[in-house]
């Protein structure tokens, strides 16, 4: 499908996991694809893989000036073409419990989930209104339902879910359809990244002896979700029927677990779905 051309996108975070698997996966389906990673070393890595319409972007979503470099980058290879896509897959996870966590590591997740988020999107709109683009964002199950210990990362996908709405209501004007991914476990590096940090190890005696039991299991509940965790591709054929479907949907979830807790979520009173999520960290 390589040879159908559909335009160009741009994808943040490409370096690895969601983001790594759908710039290719989208290169493949007919998009010129730029694929936007942080480090140099990154970018050669892309070029490394020899994929046709493949190109690594620098790109930093906490550092406006590079926001700014990216954006001429594009324009200058694109000439006066916009872009048929922006998909917004930069993100991290910090997974401590709320009283222990320290404000400048919210500060840091919010900054690179949701304000790095808001301002690429401000930075590419133009070229996307040129082009009556589309706008994917990658959100999360955990938009829609919050986890113990996980507040952090579930802080800024619930702000991602109102990031959505509101961008899909104010570009409606212009015929530009914006959606959200909710992926539930997925295999990405993302899971490598939180088995290899243990809280605990930087924790003090006193949190420990408030949350560390707390902590244990939702740890094996993570390790549990990894090992039915389902491959990116399927997040990436989502993001495909988001940007090329004629009606395309506004949210998207993705996984038989990020369906089944949407539904809970959307069912239950906040006290049963309380007591749901204990017994199943109890149960990991």
């Amino acid at each position: 499908m390589a040879n159908i051309n559909r335009g160009a996108v741009v994808v943040t975070g490409a370096s690895t996991g969601i983001g790594a698997a759908c710039a290719q996966y989208l290169s493949e389906h007919g998009f010129k694809v730029f694929a936007a990673v942080r480090k140099q070393s990154d970018a050669e890595a892309v070029v490394a893989r020899r994929t046709p319409n493949l190109q690594p972007l620098i790109l930093d979503v906490t550092q406006a000036d590079k926001i700014s470099a990216a954006v001429q980058t594009v324009q200058a290879i694109l000439g006066g073409s916009g872009l048929a896509g922006l998909i917004n897959n930069a993100g991290i996870s910090y997974d401590q419990p709320l009283e222990c966590v320290p404000i400048a590591s919210v500060r840091h997740q919010m900054e690179v989930n949701v304000i790095g988020t808001l301002a690429v999107t401000q930075a590419f709109l133009p070229m996307v209104r040129q082009a009556r683009g589309r706008i994917v964002t990658i959100g999360s199950i955990n938009g829609r339902l919050a986890n113990p210990i996980s507040g952090p990362y579930c802080m800024s996908k619930f702000a991602i879910e109102a990031f959505s709405d509101c961008l899909r209501r104010e570009l409606d004007q212009w015929g530009i359809q914006v959606s959200l991914i909710q992926p539930g476990a997925i295999k990405t590096a993302i899971w490598d990244k939180n088995d290899a940090y243990d809280w605990r190890s930087e924790a003090s005696s006193e949190h420990l002896s408030l949350y560390g039991a707390m902590y244990e299991k939702f740890r094996k509940l993570l390790v549990k979700s990894t090992n039915s965790a389902i491959p990116c591709d399927r997040v990436s054929e989502a993001i495909l029927h988001a940007l090329t479907a004629p009606s395309p949907r506004t949210r998207y979830l993705v996984g038989p677990d990020a369906r089944m807790l949407a539904r809970l979520a959307y069912l239950l009173p906040d006290r049963m779905l309380d007591s749901i999520l204990k017994k199943s960290m109890d149960a990991a």
